[in-house]
């Protein structure tokens, strides 16, 4: 794991979301750490896959990258030898309000479908080019249309 995280921080981060220093006992997320064994890649994908830019320029150990919008936490895109882990205990969900032009986009950036959902679930997990997961969460669900079950159109999935 990348120890090194400290250098790409935005110690202001949390201004951005009405927090402030002056209160010692406030706390927050200021990124989520992504380990990254093709950086590039990895970052050309989730900068696109959400819309973020870089904080600053690209580092040899990563960078961070945050949501212009200031809606969403930040990505430390950090440069590891690792590799993917077999078991995970959380994962990015990735709220869309359109998940069929979604998914497709995210196939088109180099995601992979990890599973399809089961009939009636509002979701479908897919991989980053890392191999690292997530999840598409259409949160328009339960609604008229269902995309993710009944009437799934996309790829092989029955």
């Amino acid at each position: 794991m990348n120890r090194g995280c400290r250098s790409m921080i935005d110690m202001d981060a949390g201004a951005a979301h009405g927090l402030s220093r002056e209160n010692p006992n406030e706390a927050w997320i200021g990124s989520i750490v992504v380990d990254c064994t093709h950086l590039d890649q990895m970052i050309q994908f989730w900068s696109e896959a959400l819309h973020y830019v870089p904080q600053g320029p690209v580092r040899p150990d990563g960078v961070m990258l945050i949501d212009p919008k200031k809606r969403g936490p930040n990505l430390n895109m950090s440069l590891s030898n690792e590799g993917p882990a077999k078991e995970y205990r959380f994962h990015l969900d990735i709220y869309v309000t359109n998940p069929k032009a979604e998914l497709e986009r995210l196939l088109s950036l180099g995601a992979t479908v990890r599973h399809f959902p089961p009939k009636g679930h509002d979701f479908v997990e897919l991989a980053d080019p890392d191999g690292n997961p997530f999840c598409l969460i259409d949160i328009d669900w339960p609604r008229d249309r269902k995309f993710w079950g009944d009437d799934w159109s996309f790829g092989d999935h029955p």
